[in-house]
């Protein structure tokens, strides 16, 4: 009966001391991986990727209108309403995208002499602008002219949404793929190899597409030959940011 209370009592202890070393071992890991974990952080490189993709501009934003002078605020404005829904029934007929009033107008006009300010009538206008594919521009602009436009204020060239959201998916493919590329060239020069990627910032992918103002006369035009409208490309950028580990 005393050897098998002995036995038990070392068992007893034996199990103990296995407890209390994998207390130990838990307590030692938890103390050591704050360590490994700012190690690991301290040991990555941080590299921007740029993307462009270059997309044709297929359609044009036009921004046109009527402006006229007269004596009194009455006529000139009858007169730019009477144009005006000439041209938007011309824009409609058309089928134009986009079509909205960007401006109505209505100011006095003052002439200047020896030093004294004379009313000498009314200026009024009324500005509308749209959107149509790039081919077609030309001979509209001239046909709004010849219904009753007298300014064309600004031309831009876009491309289609759907082209632009291709574009900006492959521009951050393009971005990302250049990242890669640049931490690895840093790496293998100082004999590192590349682990994982520990962040990832996407800066954006924008399509910049700034108006090109005419401030044209319609005058200007010729009667007989359409206007030339040509377009462009237009540049898809994006960005990408990498925090990589080594």
């Amino acid at each position: 009966m005393m050897s098998v209370g002995l036995s038990s009592s070392r068992f007893l202890s034996q199990k103990k001391l296995q407890v209390m070393a994998g207390v130990l071992g838990l307590v030692m890991l938890g103390c050591i991986n704050p360590a490994i974990a700012q190690e690991r952080l301290l040991r990555t490189l941080t590299v921007t990727g740029q993307g462009v993709e270059r997309i044709p501009t297929t359609l044009t934003r036009v921004q046109l209108g009527v402006e006229v002078q007269g004596k009194t605020a009455q006529q000139v404005q009858q007169e730019v309403a009477r144009q005006s829904a000439a041209v938007v029934e011309l824009l409609r007929s058309r089928n134009v995208q986009q079509l909205q009033t960007t401006s109505i107008q209505l100011n006095p006009v003052y002439s200047y002499e020896d030093n004294q300010r004379r009313l000498i009538g009314y200026s009024a206008s009324n500005t509308v602008s749209f959107r149509l594919p790039t081919e077609q521009a030309g001979r509209l602009l001239d046909d709004a002219v010849a219904a009753g436009a007298t300014r064309i204020n600004s031309i831009s060239f876009t491309a289609p949404e759907s082209a632009i959201a291709t574009a900006q998916k492959q521009a951050l493919r393009e971005a990302t793929q250049d990242a890669q590329q640049q931490a690895d060239a840093v790496l293998n020069a100082l004999n590192l190899t590349r682990q994982d990627i520990v962040t990832i910032q996407i800066n954006g992918a924008t399509p910049p597409s700034p108006p090109m103002p005419l401030m044209s006369r319609a005058e200007s035009f010729a009667p007989n030959a359409p206007t030339p409208v040509i377009g462009g490309e237009q540049e898809v950028q994006a960005s990408v940011t990498l925090q990589i580990s080594y």
